[in-house]
């Protein structure tokens, strides 16, 4: 068989597991919170994911960059044998983690992996060490310390806002033309007014139906449902371009050689990304809801806000933050803003030594795949 449809197979088997352990990151805190079940919020994260690792292919070619150039020291070519062994020790990694429910980094092991199979196949003079210092390992260790603090930071704004609101939803009308605040007490006070727009009125759901007000109704659940696409939807924008880069792993340029070859790579790792984030994201995401500490509306909100600013800045940019590590310090960071001993801190543990665990797992994983590759091939 072509070692190319062996790499693509890979590739599309990495996306498949990256979708299982990390589409969990955005949706915890809407099971977390109580906003609806595990099968919907990952049904409502895979949609997003999706969506955003094909806007990927547009808006996060930085990322693609990074991964096939910055790690690799210039003039350095990689084999097939190279970006199949990559592929298989992170794919490894990452499906193991998601089998025993622990939120791992595909950056972490991708990253990795490129160093234990780079190590074997150049020696260190093959690696970027400058570039993996700098544009990798820098943003990994740094990321969750900025979520850690934007959470602490972000969420007793987030909590005023909400106590401000709660219980409150706008209803919009198609017929009237007003936008009419009511409050507790039924009482309502004119916005303001147009000549073309329907009506919109913040009030409790309750209100609008004794008002007789039939429309659309967005309080603060359709808020924080919108904070969990969002963050989903930088989740697959950071991560779907990481992933397809391994294709061009070494190139003198990081360019596709086709648009078609493009296309086939960022929507097969889309779809895989989704599949793999519908039938495989139970496990992290109870992990992440359940066993961190618990969450309500305001709190869940504020730890996607953070996930979905960070991540998607850091997709913009070119500097591959994994989302793990954000979304888990995130809602770490809520947890604390509540008291020491609301964080469970036994599954912290677990989490962080998965974390440290990544970088040499995959790269133990990808050097002997390309030791058993070097002895077959």
């Amino acid at each position: 068989m072509d070692v190319s449809i062996v790499a693509f197979v890979l590739l599309l088997a990495l996306a498949f597991a990256n979708g299982a352990n990390d589409v969990s990151k955005a949706i915890a805190t809407l099971v977390g919170s109580g906003v609806t079940g595990y099968r919907t919020a990952i049904l409502w994260g895979t949609a997003w994911t999706v969506l955003g690792a094909v806007l990927s292919g547009v808006i996060a070619t930085a990322m693609v960059k990074t991964f096939s150039q910055g790690l690799l020291a210039p003039g350095v070519s990689a084999s097939p044998n190279l970006v199949v062994a990559v592929l298989v020790g992170a794919m490894l990694w990452v499906l193991v983690a998601s089998r025993t429910g622990l939120p791992v980094s595909t950056t972490h092991a991708l990253t990795g992996a490129i160093v234990g199979a780079g190590l074997l196949a150049f020696g260190r003079e093959g690696l970027l060490w400058e570039g993996i210092g700098k544009k990798i390992v820098l943003p990994l260790i740094l990321s969750p310390l900025l979520a850690l603090a934007l959470s602490l930071v972000l969420h007793p704004l987030t909590r005023r806002l909400a106590a401000r609101w709660e219980g409150t939803c706008l209803c919009v009308m198609p017929t009237a033309r007003a936008l009419v605040m009511i409050d507790g007490q039924g009482a309502t006070r004119t916005l303001f007014q147009t000549a073309t727009l329907g009506r919109p009125v913040m009030a409790v759901p309750a209100q609008c139906d004794r008002a007789g007000l039939n429309g659309l109704t967005v309080g603060l659940d359709s808020i924080h449902w919108c904070s969990s696409g969002l963050a989903s939807l930088a989740r697959g924008t950071n991560d779907a371009p990481k992933i397809a880069a391994m294709l061009l792993l070494g190139s003198a340029i990081a360019s596709w050689p086709s648009v078609a070859a493009h296309s086939a790579a960022i929507i097969g790792v889309a779809v895989a990304m989704g599949v793999g984030s519908y039938l495989g994201g139970l496990r992290v995401t109870k992990v992440l809801a359940e066993k961190v500490t618990q969450m309500n509306h305001s709190e869940g909100l504020s730890a996607n806000l953070t996930t979905s600013s960070l991540v998607f800045v850091s997709a913009l940019m070119g500097l591959p933050v994994s989302t793990t590590h954000v979304s888990s310090s995130a809602i770490i960071g809520i947890g604390l803003l509540k008291g020491v001993s609301a964080v469970r801190w036994t599954t912290v543990r677990d989490m962080v030594l998965a974390w440290v665990v990544t970088l040499p797992a995959a790269a133990f994983l990808s050097a002997l795949a390309y030791l058993l590759l070097a002895l077959i091939v």
